[in-house]
């Protein structure tokens, strides 16, 4: 079966969420303190990195659903204080993004997103708002993976998730999130 535009999409919502459950798990034994302290980044620490990534996540997320008042809810955000507040949150975020997109086809994609700025509607393709949200995860993910490395934790691996013929490199982080390889990828053969 040929990957479609809607499936690579719904895998990178998955690789989405399998790769905050592995940074939190790889933060989870930190101290509060730890979790906020200052940091050579651009917001300036884990746990502001980690709610600027909620933050855009929760607004373009509402976005995809149609959601009115977007400026307002994303104007009243309150940033999670510690890991054990923001890793829920976050998983909650990423579950709702993963049912947007398993329920996305083709058409879907070409679907106009009203995406309110406050000051002006910004139009674009559900696939261009999607491929923009992904980027900035990952953008985002690299900086906390550079702090995590000057802080002496092994950072975790982010990037084994969008090629089936990664698989062995990701079974046990899916079976502890509940997936198999066959509903994420479909048919789920490698190639060769």
């Amino acid at each position: 079966m040929a990957l479609t535009l809607a499936g690579q999409l719904r895998i990178q919502a998955h690789a989405n969420r399998l790769a905050n459950h592995r940074l939190h798990r790889a933060m989870a034994a930190m101290s509060d303190a730890e979790f906020q302290a200052p940091r050579v980044s651009f917001f300036g620490s884990l746990a502001a990195t980690l709610n600027h990534i909620l933050a855009v996540d929760l607004y373009y997320i509402g976005a995809l659903h149609g959601e009115p008042g977007l400026p307002q809810q994303y104007a009243a955000f309150v940033p999670a204080t510690t890991l054990a507040e923001l890793a829920p949150r976050q998983r909650a975020s990423d579950e709702r993004l993963i049912a947007w997109c398993d329920a996305l086809d083709d058409a879907g994609c070409d679907a106009i997103v009203d995406m309110d700025r406050g000051r002006e509607v910004q139009r674009d393709r559900a696939a261009h708002v999607l491929a923009h949200l992904f980027m900035h995860q990952t953008h985002h993910r690299g900086q906390l993976h550079g702090m995590l490395s000057t802080m002496g934790l092994a950072p975790p691996q982010l990037d084994e998730f969008l090629m089936p013929s990664d698989a062995s490199l990701r079974s046990a982080d899916m079976a502890e999130l509940g997936w198999r390889e066959a509903s994420v990828f479909g048919d789920g053969k490698p190639l060769g």
